[in-house]
């Protein structure tokens, strides 16, 4: 059994009914989040592509990526695409102490408006890395402001067992309107990314459903 569900199923949404896993009053728009950027090559491919499709998306950034390659992440800026927060180190939320994760959110936060032409929000958007976050940690976060966004249908583009195939085949069959899907804009996932990309906004242009930024 794989460790990962590419459909979220509605009882966890259930569960967790503060984090934001869809939006399904959106009636013909869904949106495409990429998480663990900002890197070269992978990420100006990725907003090149999406520039083709006139698609906004939204990238969960880590913060260390952001310090490193300041120069990548003002060009997400400048496409007009949403920016999120995913830690400054890719934290592990399951096997990190609250207060450890805590700081190195707001590390990421720190990193991120730093940067030039960044514009923080009062809600920011944050999500966590694996998806794994405690209910202390998820608590203390939406004290502060932070908005979780987590997903409802994983493209598994990080997992070097699935064929690009089926990777594309885990979005199409599950997107829906409202969806969040989950991409990766890293080296890891680059081979199946730029396999199932374009498709995925051809599937989109084709259909006439939008692919929006998250905006709160």
């Amino acid at each position: 059994m794989k460790p990962y569900l590419v459909k979220t199923p509605k009882f966890v949404h259930r569960l967790f009914p503060k984090r934001v896993w869809a939006f399904p009053n959106s009636k013909n728009s869904v949106y495409l989040t990429f998480d663990d950027g900002p890197i070269p090559i992978v990420t100006p491919w990725v907003i090149e592509v999406l520039k083709q499709y006139k698609a906004k998306a939204t990238f969960f950034c880590i913060g260390d990526n952001v310090t490193k390659h300041a120069n990548v992440f003002q060009q997400i800026i400048e496409e007009g695409h949403s920016i999120g927060n995913h830690t400054y180190h890719h934290l592990n939320g399951w096997s990190t102490k609250t207060k450890d994760y805590i700081n190195n959110c707001e590390k990421c936060e720190d990193s991120l408006n730093r940067v030039q032409d960044y514009k923080s929000t009062s809600n920011p958007l944050f999500r966590p890395p694996f998806g794994k976050l405690t209910l202390k940690q998820s608590k203390t976060l939406q004290e502060k402001g932070f908005h979780i966004i987590m997903w409802d249908v994983l493209s598994a583009d990080f997992d070097p067992k699935i064929s690009n195939k089926k990777c594309l085949e885990n979005v199409l069959k599950n997107i829906q309107p409202g969806s969040i899907v989950v991409f990766h804009d890293s080296l890891k996932s680059y081979d199946k990314l730029r396999y199932v990309l374009p498709k995925v906004l051809d599937f989109l242009k084709i259909n006439n459903i939008n692919c929006e930024s998250i905006t709160l």
